[in-house]
């Protein structure tokens, strides 16, 4: 059986290629769970509702010109994508999709970014946690 050691996944924010400041990436799909119960059963009776899908990233944190920073924060509050609705892709490798390498595209709600965060001697990294409007789409060719 195959395996994948993630290590050069591919992450495109807006038209920008984001990938070199990614070290974790979670795409995640969950269910509400709606309580059907009815009076006088004698257990739980549920069913799916509606879906809701989010993705999380840990980044290292670089405040060079045009780097990530500046790519989803903005120079001002007039240019960060905080509080906007942004177009991603996510491949779980770097190369051609395929079959083995789906793409995985979703418009994510960008609603924290950390600026500065991290310890004494520490790397800055910045992670975050955004919800997905829609469908994610999953596309192997």
């Amino acid at each position: 059986m195959p395996r994948l050691v993630l290590n050069n996944a591919y992450v495109l924010f807006a038209s920008n290629d984001i990938s070199e400041f990614v070290t974790q990436i979670e795409l995640k799909t969950s269910v509400d769970i709606i309580d059907t119960t009815r009076i006088g059963s004698q257990s739980r009776t549920r069913q799916a509702g509606v879906f809701d899908n989010s993705v999380t990233f840990q980044f290292n944190q670089d405040y060079a010109d045009n780097a990530l920073e500046e790519l989803i924060n903005g120079t001002s509050m007039a240019t960060t994508t905080v509080g906007t609705t942004v177009a991603m892709q996510i491949r779980p490798v770097n190369a051609a999709v395929s079959a083995s390498n789906p793409k995985y595209s979703f418009n994510a709600v960008i609603t924290e970014w950390q600026s500065v965060s991290g310890e004494l001697g520490a790397l800055a990294t910045v992670q975050v946690s955004w919800p997905i409007s829609g469908n994610i789409t999953k596309s192997i060719t």
